[in-house]
């Protein structure tokens, strides 16, 4: 059985990052900063609730009998007794021999275009284990993006105001990147998981080292760019998160309206249609959260009985860092030419390469994760390198067709005619040359 590390990382990054804001809350209080002691009350506190709402539901105690963990949640130690709770069950299942078993079936990863399915015995005490960790990640999640983000954020401008760090203040910024980080990469396992639910999933250090880059090049440099920009343009940066804010939680319910599905009843049994809706709102609130940051890996799917898109859409994954890379852009573009004296020491054009050189090296671990250290990258249908290399096929060879002088006549016919030649197979097997004309087609059409 292994051990709960996940759920020992997610409680120490929740205790530590509360205890920090209560501490710089205080040190506000007492400089009578009234505003800034507030927000990070706010970005404390605000995520604790949730968190704890989480975990209640998750295990679904509001409809049993349990006291006590309902006054522990009620203190806002829910999860401390939950993290004691699940070493009392890891401890004790190495004692005690499981009287009763339930056989789980699982696919292994194709070798050679072969997958065996394999049987497993899990125990109680397994399961509740698996409980405990699906729980602290999904509140991980939500502590990252709904608390740590913000805390982060307003902590670095009052830093850029104040020009001047303080030893609390760069602690709570530590523990808030971190449990960033955490959440974001915490999010990637579950997408994983989510997706490839019928495999058995391993999931090797080199890739979580990987995922831990790529998110922390991508959020570091993220929040930097929005901290820059909020210094010289207070007001407008309201419209920036208010457009990404709403463009992010819109487009599932958007896309459900569009399908015209009914209204997803199977959510939870216990909860009415108006509980079915405020959990649908929470999820695409969180949803909006986690891409106002960084790329979610999630794609919601309201109209889907699971909520989440099992496709790997890397179309959809190339939009999105290719906009928000010219967003960072125009954002530090605009704070370039608004800056104030208080950055009269500071070297703008350097620190806007560094950051957009920080935010590709971000990509570029992405790249490396999905190309060679993806745990279920034998299941794709196209590598990264070959989508890539499809996407530039068809880009060229749209460019190709505007800059020819042949009657549009004349080029359709010739182009017809190429493509009838190139998609007839041989007797054997289709040539690459055709698999890659009918990808780069497959790209364009999406």
């Amino acid at each position: 059985m292994k051990f709960p590390a996940s759920v020992l990382a997610s409680v120490f990054l929740f205790v530590a990052e509360t205890t920090a804001a209560l501490y710089v809350s205080s040190t506000y209080s007492s400089r009578g900063d009234r505003m800034w002691q507030v927000l990070t009350l706010l970005f404390s506190l605000m995520p604790c609730a949730l968190v704890q709402f989480t975990l209640l539901f998750v295990h679904r105690d509001l409809s049993r009998d349990r006291p006590l963990v309902l006054l522990m949640h009620l203190l806002q130690l829910g999860p401390l007794y939950r993290c004691c709770e699940v070493f009392c069950i890891y401890f004790q299942s190495n004692q005690n021999e499981e009287p009763y078993v339930s056989i789980t079936k699982k696919r292994q990863m194709p070798k050679d275009g072969l997958s065996e399915e394999v049987e497993k015995e899990v125990g109680q005490a397994e399961g509740k284990l698996f409980t405990h960790r699906s729980a602290f990640s999904r509140a991980s999640v939500i502590q990252a993006f709904l608390g740590s983000a913000p805390q982060l954020t307003l902590q670095l401008y009052i830093t850029v105001l104040e020009q001047n760090i303080t030893t609390g203040r760069c602690f709570i910024m530590t523990l808030s990147l971190l449990s960033i980080v955490y959440g974001a990469l915490r999010c990637n396992i579950l997408a994983i998981k989510i997706k490839y639910d019928e495999y058995e999933v391993k999931v090797k250090p080199l890739a979580y080292v990987c995922i831990f880059l790529w998110r922390s090049f991508e959020i570091a440099t993220r929040v930097i760019v929005l901290v820059l920009f909020t210094s010289v343009l207070k007001i407008w940066v309201v419209a920036v998160i208010l457009v990404n804010f709403f463009s992010f939680f819109l487009y599932p319910w958007i896309l459900f309206w569009y399908s015209g599905s009914p209204f997803p009843e199977n959510i939870e049994k216990a909860l009415s249609r108006v509980g079915t809706t405020i959990v649908l709102c929470f999820l695409t609130l969180l949803y909006a959260g986690i891409n106002m940051f960084c790329w979610s890996a999630v794609q919601l799917k309201i109209d889907n009985p699971e909520l989440i898109s099992k496709s790997q859409n890397w179309y959809r994954l190339l939009i999105y860092y290719m906009t928000r890379f010219i967003e960072n852009s125009v954002l530090l573009l605009l704070w370039y030419f608004f800056k104030t004296d208080i950055y009269m020491y500071v070297c703008a054009p350097l620190l806007i390469l560094q950051l957009l050189v920080g935010y590709c090296t971000g990509i570029l671990f992405m790249l490396v994760f999905y190309q060679f250290f993806h745990p279920c990258k034998r299941l794709f249908s196209s590598s990264v390198s070959e989508s890539f290399r499809s996407f530039l096929r068809c880009t060229c060879w749209s460019s190709m067709r505007r800059k020819s002088t042949e009657p549009v006549g004349t080029t359709d016919t010739d182009l017809k005619a190429c493509t009838e030649q190139d998609v007839m197979p041989s007797t054997s097997k289709m040539t690459p040359e055709t698999t890659e004309i009918w990808t780069a087609v497959d790209l364009c059409s999406a």
